[in-house]
């Protein structure tokens, strides 16, 4: 994966998104941010919408549990 920094809201995290996300709609991708101990989610296509908070841990357990899928 790739990442592509996407601009962020007010809150100051630097956002990013995988450069595989190539649809019709470029912006159809979730987009993650990290901060020591946390992982924040949200959808590309709703900026200042509200976003996930997962643990590191959490996060990797997903990631591998999709991987699979």
């Amino acid at each position: 994966m790739i990442r592509k920094t996407t601009v962020g809201d007010a809150s100051g995290l630097r956002w990013f998104k995988s450069s595989y996300s190539d649809g019709t709609q470029g912006d159809s991708c979730v987009e993650i941010a990290t901060t020591p101990g946390t992982v924040h989610i949200r959808d590309s296509k709703s900026l200042k919408g509200p976003h996930l908070t997962l643990a590191p841990n959490a996060w990797a357990d997903f990631i591998t549990y999709t991987a699979q899928s």
